[in-house]
């Protein structure tokens, strides 16, 4: 499988929008391909490539916005070794993949034999998905609303803290994600007399809408607002023509796990994040997705 790699985002969209539409596992990708093309992660820019099989189609595609970890479609048994060679002469600094787990591990220990270095999986999460939304056992008062142009200094302190508080990189890319997410509609508020709560909703991608990130400042936890929300937004986002919702939860965190499956979401398959650390590094890094 040889790698065709470019700059051009907008050539890179034609050529694995279909490619990306295709599972739901691509989800993450796609969307972030779309803030890509709305001018988000443009300093450093995207690192972009996909490989074609004999009819010119894509059959695979990879991207990495740094700092953030490396994005693929799933490998489908072809092998990670020469497709890591590859994308190693782009990106020499490659710092972690995420993905499903069959793919994310053959490319981190891809990465390892090519590298000498070592890995460490900083992140296990489910993927879960709702057709039909129930309310929460416990409905919080309050009602969910768009996010407004004159929150975005306080929209931008939350996602802040969000990074922090899951362990993740991405901070400094805080302002530029919520400009592109006001831009879209893709920021939702619960408010309860003021502001309480943030609702991240991804654009569409064949038929499915990915909520997330979720995130409730720590004074206003323990009322139920954080699935309050998701319910409400996964609701609006069903009305509105998607087919079904997904969004990730860290198995690590019971809370998270619980709340959501109460309103109807289910576990359809894992994800995982890998950090690499060459020989001479003095820690890993966890990269995450905060988009």
């Amino acid at each position: 499988m040889q790698l065709v790699f470019t700059r051009d985002a907008n050539d890179f969209a034609d050529r694995a929008e279909r490619l990306l539409a295709a599972r739901i596992e691509c989800n993450v990708f796609a969307t972030v391909l779309m803030f890509v093309l709305e001018g988000a992660h443009s300093d450093p820019p995207p690192i972009l490539a996909y490989s074609v099989n004999e009819r010119d189609e894509a059959v695979f595609a990879a991207m990495r916005t740094p700092p953030f970890p490396l994005l693929t479609t799933p490998l489908e048994g072809a092998p990670a070794e020469p497709l890591v060679e590859q994308w190693l002469r782009a990106d020499p600094d490659l710092p972690s993949v995420t993905g499903v787990p069959d793919t994310a591990r053959a490319i981190a220990q891809a990465w390892a034999r090519l590298t000498g270095g070592t890995t460490r999986t900083t992140m296990s999460e489910a993927m879960h998905v709702v057709e039909q939304v129930h309310d929460p056992p416990f409905p919080a008062s309050g009602s969910l609303r768009l996010a407004n142009v004159d929150e975005r200094d306080l929209l931008i302190v939350w996602m802040e803290e969000f990074v922090h508080e899951a362990g993740l990189i991405g901070a400094a890319q805080a302002g530029a994600m919520v400009d592109v997410r006001l831009r879209q509609q893709g920021l939702l508020v619960w408010e309860d007399g003021q502001p309480v709560s943030m609702i991240g909703v991804a654009p569409e991608v064949a038929g499915v809408v990915r909520i997330g990130p979720v995130y409730t400042p720590a004074q206003y936890r323990r009322r139920g607002y954080a699935s309050s929300a998701v319910a409400a937004a996964s609701r609006r986002a069903l009305t509105a023509g998607a087919t079904r919702c997904m969004l990730y939860t860290d198995l690590a965190n019971p809370t998270s796990n619980k709340i959501y499956a109460e309103v109807g979401y289910r576990r359809i398959g894992a994800w995982e994040e890998i950090a690499l650390q060459r020989a001479g590094d003095s820690a890993l890094r966890h990269a995450g997705d905060s988009d």
